[in-house]
């Protein structure tokens, strides 16, 4: 089982009037990836940011970037969010009627593919895609806004996935995102996880260095109790 789990800070959270800084303060923290939230106002009520402001980011930090699309017909845009620098791009399963055709123009362009699950959605949904993709996200909030509470029921879906990869040997990440904070970080690592996306409980009270070594130092009490 993975021993090494990764603290991923969500930008969507943190002072875009400043974000070169904040940037650099989670990078000088630990941080080797960052988390960039898309969305459309269609698939969730929020609107965020497109390929040109993650081509702007990607212009200020060397930072593996995972870009979670939020939006309708993901595979319509996926050129674009390729070619402003996105490392991974993660899609939700409730958003496509063929996702091995995203994978596959994934994998062919040299970027990871990963997959999302919304609360409500099963991991049968995805079965049939596990082998082909290198990271599954579980939404343990109901996607569009930051800041909220943690649908704890949804881990279970990280236990289930965690005994499917280890029974197939399987290499895939499994990441959650939605309402980690100091509290709820734990019970996280326990389930089995390998990626933790935190917004708000980084880019919130205190410095987004501190936060994050706060959070990391958690990730470390917990993480013998897998």
């Amino acid at each position: 089982m993975r021993k090494k789990i990764e603290l991923v800070p969500s930008l969507l959270s943190s002072d875009f009037s400043k974000i070169e800084a904040e940037i650099k303060a989670v990078e000088k923290a630990g941080a080797k990836r960052l988390h960039l939230d898309v969305m459309d106002g269609h698939f969730v009520p929020n609107i965020t940011f497109g390929p040109i402001i993650i081509n702007a980011i990607r212009k200020l930090t060397k930072l593996h970037l995972e870009t979670h699309l939020m939006i309708e017909n993901p595979a319509k845009y996926l050129d674009a969010f390729i070619a402003a620098g996105s490392d991974t791009i993660l899609f939700h399963i409730e958003t496509d009627k063929r996702p091995e055709s995203i994978i596959e123009l994934l994998r062919q362009k040299g970027i990871r593919p990963g997959i999302v699950l919304n609360p409500d959605t099963p991991v049968d949904k995805i079965l049939t895609f596990l082998p082909a993709i290198d990271q599954v996200l579980i939404m343990t909030v109901y996607p569009g806004f930051g800041g909220q509470k943690m649908i704890k029921e949804c881990l279970e879906k990280v236990e289930m996935l965690n005994k499917i990869r280890n029974s197939r040997k399987y290499e895939l990440m499994i990441e959650v995102d939605g309402g980690v904070n100091e509290k709820t970080i734990g019970d996280v690592v326990k389930v089995g996880t390998d990626l933790i996306v935190a917004g708000s409980a980084i880019f919130g009270k205190r410095s987004p260095y501190d936060n994050f070594k706060i959070l990391e130092r958690v990730i470390d009490e917990n993480i013998n109790k897998r």
